[in-house]
């Protein structure tokens, strides 16, 4: 386990999932559902798209040659980058609004119905590709994994012990301009290692 791995995913992973739909859908379904079961799904679903991730990840180090993997670690940041500044945009243009979640579950199966919609929403999303690129940059799918895992599960945290709370002193857009900022650092060092 790399300790230094870990502590450079978990901070990208985070700013990357905190303004994202399904933190939003944690801190919905946690109104309406105990919120340790929120807690518990989320993170469930969480570590199966980690898992996955990780996998795609491994596979594109055997696969292609290591100059490919880092100019497609580099154009994934990059075009990780123009998604959160996109996002940032329209935020701002919606007034910082999110969709809507669905209605109440019933008490004895929250913790399966968030999983459920964290699982389904989670697909493609860009801390997912983060992940996959992470796991193809660093050559180390456990830390990659744990410190994705952390993040992930941090966020559940935040948005079932008060999220709504915390959106009213942090503002989503500027989160979404500085993970921008943090994937074009990360991209430009991926795409200076396999010019260089």
């Amino acid at each position: 386990m790399n300790l230094a791995v870990i502590a450079a995913v978990f901070p990208v992973i985070f700013l990357g999932e905190l303004p994202d739909k399904t933190m939003f859908a944690s801190l919905a379904m946690a109104t309406r559902g105990r919120p340790a079961a929120v807690w518990l799904g989320a993170t469930a679903a969480f570590a199966v798209h980690v898992v996955i991730a990780i996998t795609l990840g491994v596979l594109l180090i055997h696969i292609l040659p290591h100059r490919a993997v880092e100019l497609a670690v580099a154009l994934t940041f990059f075009a990780g980058a123009g998604f959160a500044l996109y996002e940032a945009v329209r935020d701002g243009q919606h007034g910082g609004r999110t969709a809507p979640v669905p209605a109440a579950v019933r008490r004895g199966r929250t913790a399966a119905a968030t999983f459920g919609l964290v699982f389904l929403a989670e697909w493609g999303d860009l801390t997912q590709l983060l992940t996959v690129n992470l796991a193809a940059r660093y050559h180390a799918p456990l830390s990659v994994g744990t410190g994705a895992l952390a993040a992930f599960a941090m966020v559940a945290g935040v948005a079932v012990a008060g999220g709504q709370g915390l959106l009213r002193f942090v503002n989503v857009t500027v989160v979404r301009v500085m993970t921008a900022i943090v994937l074009l650092g990360l991209g430009g060092y991926a795409a200076w290692i396999a010019v260089g």
